[in-house]
């Protein structure tokens, strides 16, 4: 593949990350078998903060979280020394864009504190990066929020959110709800898990990591599309 064409599949491979522990592998074995152009497909990240939702936010900073694991493990750091970097534009990225961007604080506080258990984040670094979310940390998050205490206050929330204050997508929310019980799944499930069929998996997302096919060219046209379609109503 060409440049452009290892960009376009990164982005496709950000764009539809799930929950999916299969989702991130997979966009992750790519990065590593496109090593040699780790700086550009770095920046795809960087790029994607800034455009996706609040949930395809969340979803690329679990992918950062395991592709510095794996970048670990095949002993090519520079993509962790780029999030090392950039880690605070990283984090800025994911919590921010108005208010929904601060039902992202609890996702980006998990991957921080897990980073500094692999020594990839330094723990200096992550008291710092608490400042930053504390800043953008709601009491109470009245969509996302499972409590059911101080109703007249989530009422008053949720009149603000009807006014503008605070507005959240409820197919969004949704999504969320769906992708956080995917991923507790997932860890119940990898208590249980068999090495070898771990391994298994693995090798076979490596050897298709680089394949490209026509539904990624479909993908790439489509997010083309939608983005010229944003442009033109006037949509960021």
């Amino acid at each position: 593949m060409d440049p452009f064409e290892v960009r376009m599949r990164f982005t496709s491979l950000l764009t539809h990350l799930s929950a999916s522990h299969t989702s991130l592998q997979k966009a992750a074995i790519f990065a590593l078998k496109n090593r040699e152009m780790d700086e550009d497909l770095h920046s795809c990240i960087l790029e994607q903060l800034e455009r996706n939702s609040m949930n395809s936010r969340a979803n690329i900073m679990f992918f950062i979280e395991h592709l510095c694991d794996m970048s670990v493990k095949e002993g090519h750091m520079e993509y962790v020394r780029m999030v090392q970097r950039d880690v605070l534009r990283i984090v800025e990225g994911v919590v921010g864009g108005g208010q929904e961007g601060k039902a992202n604080v609890k996702v980006v506080r998990k991957v921080l504190h897990a980073l500094q258990s692999r020594s990839i984040l330094l723990p200096a670094t992550v008291s710092e990066l608490e400042d930053v979310l504390n800043a953008r940390d709601l009491p109470s998050h009245p969509a996302l929020s499972n409590s059911t205490n101080n109703n007249n206050n989530s009422n008053s929330n949720i009149k603000s959110q009807r006014n503008g204050a605070l507005r959240l997508d409820k197919r969004q929310i949704e999504q969320r709800i769906e992708e956080d019980r995917e991923r507790h799944k997932r860890l119940r499930e990898s208590i249980w898990a068999v090495p070898g069929e771990a391994e298994e998996e693995l090798d076979r997302l490596w050897e298709e990591g680089s394949e490209i096919a026509e539904d990624d060219y479909v993908a790439g046209r489509e997010d083309l599309e939608e983005r010229r379609q944003g442009i033109e109503f006037g949509v960021a």
